[in-house]
């Protein structure tokens, strides 16, 4: 096709714009004539609003799916993964067996979780359980770790409801939604500290479902040790790895950030644990991620215009087990260090080679399943497509046995690397 791409964008950030310009796009105004518009949440919620009735054209595209908000408000997210495990469990699935005690042997990957105030009573139910047991409360709609607080008393709950001046838990209140889930208590820690995982994950299609896993994800560390002692639970220094929070530290590290790459993580895990358990924790990842997308597949509008990066923080606790905490759909493209710089100009490059074939005007009709050498830094987690001939008895054979085998569970397929895990 002929002519230059023409861009727009609401997010000054340099990674964005250089590699928009280094394509030799051409930037125009949102009024004008565009073909990629990589916008915030807030933006892509107008442009799908029934109010506007903004339809887009064959040669646009941009970075959200219209209803992104299934996967990553907290509370969706968590309805609508016990949504999936409870279908997969209507139909017989061997995905969603459960223990003798009625947990989920594969899909129990997110914590304990109620909606407040929805679920006021289910959740003081589940507290009385375990009294002594300490419980994270998020806003729903919020991000980089505002108005995220712990507790482990009731009475700091009744505290939080008269503050927020609701006169009853009962009622739904207008008030600000709330997502209270049981705090992983047993991190992993390295150096004494506290970290998670972020990764990225690019979706190009929901149905049928194609995902891409980026090799450079990061740890982020807290700056001070760690310690379950309920006199630290106000500390978020110990306990929230967010950089908007962490860089305002006294130990914060503005030359690494406080951040260590995912390959460097997989080196200290293999050798202070081994390399066989540590492919099976990369393994439950990868399959987590999937299992996530899956869950919300059903129920995203799988706009042909639209394309999303999104990123996940993953928790590790002491047994090496994953969890799922959150999914972003704006992941910062701030930089607080040079080698965060690097990192998400390569990110953003790598994915317009994907969502963008060769640079050239959109064409929305497009098959979206690029060749192997455009993926740079992303590889194929999941492709619906290449895995339809495959059940669930396959899926669950390949879950089983995920940490067997001398390449960790991947084969060739179809010229293209998949993870058999989560075929």
């Amino acid at each position: 096709m002929a002519g230059k791409v023409k861009w727009v964008t609401d997010i000054e950030k340099s990674v964005l714009i250089n590699n928009f310009e280094k394509r030799g796009w051409i930037q125009v105004t949102e009024n004008e004539d565009w073909n990629f518009y990589w916008m915030s949440v807030q933006t892509i919620r107008n442009v799908f609003s029934v109010e506007t009735g903004y339809r887009l054209s064959d040669d646009q595209i941009v970075n959200h799916f219209p209803n992104h908000y299934e996967l990553t408000r907290k509370d969706l997210m968590v309805k609508n993964i016990k949504r999936y495990r409870k279908e997969l469990e209507k139909e017989g699935s061997p995905l969603a067996e459960k223990d003798e005690n009625g947990k989920y042997l594969y899909l129990d990957f997110v914590p304990v979780t109620y909606m407040l105030p929805a679920d006021y009573n289910l959740f003081v139910e589940e507290f009385r359980k375990s009294p002594s047991s300490t419980w994270i409360m998020k806003p729903c709609g919020k991000a980089q770790g505002k108005g995220i607080f712990l507790i482990n008393k009731l009475s700091q709950i009744k505290k939080w409801s008269r503050d927020s001046k609701t006169s009853s838990f009962v009622t739904q209140s207008t008030k600000e939604a709330y997502v209270i889930s049981l705090y992983i208590n047993n991190p992993l820690l390295i150096g004494g500290r506290k970290f998670d995982l972020r990764l990225y994950v690019l979706v190009s299609t929901y149905r049928p479902l194609r995902c891409y896993m980026y090799k450079l994800g990061f740890c982020r560390f807290c700056t001070v040790k760690y310690t379950p002692s309920t006199s630290e639970l106000d500390n978020m220094f110990v306990h929230l790895t967010n950089v908007a929070i962490q860089k305002h530290g006294e130990d914060y590290n503005h030359i690494h950030g406080g951040k260590w790459t995912v390959s460097n993580l997989r080196l200290y895990l293999e050798s202070t644990r081994g390399k066989e358990v540590t492919s099976k924790l990369f393994d439950e990842i990868h399959w987590i991620i999937v299992q996530s997308l899956k869950a919300v597949a059903p129920v995203m509008n799988n706009d042909k215009h639209c394309f999303e990066c999104y990123g996940y923080d993953i928790i590790i606790d002491d047994k090496l087990k994953p969890w799922l905490i959150e999914v972003n759909a704006s992941p910062s493209l701030t930089s607080s260090t040079a080698n965060d710089r690097i990192l998400k100009y390569n990110l953003i490059n790598d994915t317009l080679n994907i969502a963008v074939p060769n640079g050239e005007i959109p064409d929305c009709k497009w098959n979206k399943s690029p060749p192997k050498e455009v993926l740079g830094n992303y590889e194929i987690l999941y492709d619906e497509e290449l895995a339809q001939g495959d059940g669930a008895d396959r899926e669950l054979r390949s879950r089983q046995g995920q940490s067997q085998g001398p390449k960790g569970g991947r084969s060739r397929d179809s010229g293209r690397t998949v993870l058999t895990t989560w075929k």
